[in-house]
């Protein structure tokens, strides 16, 4: 009976094993890696997410974030939001950097991606990867919370707890920061 087991056992490794070894060394698509090797911003957040998810690929952070630089240093939000991320939190591999996160954070939210704008804010509030600021904080959460989105009455309420930390002066030259900022990146 216990020979039986084993057998068993011995067979169900061995049907799996080639597909799994196959899985691990396959690499990314091939079409999607020429795309990202021709300098497509979108592939190379796709080459990323595999590298970062282990999608096909053994996961690997530093050769995600190289994927995600490529497209980063192009402008593209979702090269940059994956980098700051990678970056906020660290991981096998990849040592975790709250200055490198606040910065591409930044990048994505001077481009109005009102999700950066919040974490930017809130990076702010607290001091991590940036000096502790209110009025910077107030700043990026004000104009997180001028975007519709699921997260918009958070970051007001983010916000004024900020306001409670300034003063009516910094209040005001910051309001009409948002104000500007609004002007000439309208939603």
């Amino acid at each position: 009976m216990r020979v039986a087991w084993k057998l068993i056992l011995l067979a169900g490794i061995a049907a799996v094993l080639p597909a799994w070894a196959a899985a691990q060394g396959a690499g990314p698509d091939a079409d999607l890696l020429a795309k990202a090797n021709g300098g497509d911003a979108a592939a190379q957040v796709l080459v990323g997410e595999s590298y970062a998810g282990g999608k096909g690929v053994a996961t690997d952070l530093k050769l995600a974030a190289e994927w995600y630089r490529k497209a980063a240093d192009k402008g593209n939000i979702a090269g940059e939001l994956h980098l700051a991320g990678l970056y906020r939190d660290g991981g096998k591999g990849l040592p975790r950097d709250m200055a490198q996160a606040a910065a591409w954070y930044r990048k994505a939210a001077e481009q109005g991606d009102a999700g950066a704008q919040g974490t930017l804010g809130l990076l702010y509030s607290f001091g991590q990867g940036v000096a502790q600021n209110y009025v910077e904080a107030y700043y990026w959460l004000d104009l997180a919370a001028h975007a519709r989105g699921p997260r918009q009455e958070q970051y007001a309420a983010s916000r004024q707890l900020m306001g409670a930390h300034i003063t009516a002066e910094e209040l005001e030259d910051v309001q009409d920061r948002v104000a500007k900022w609004l002007v000439a990146h309208p939603r």
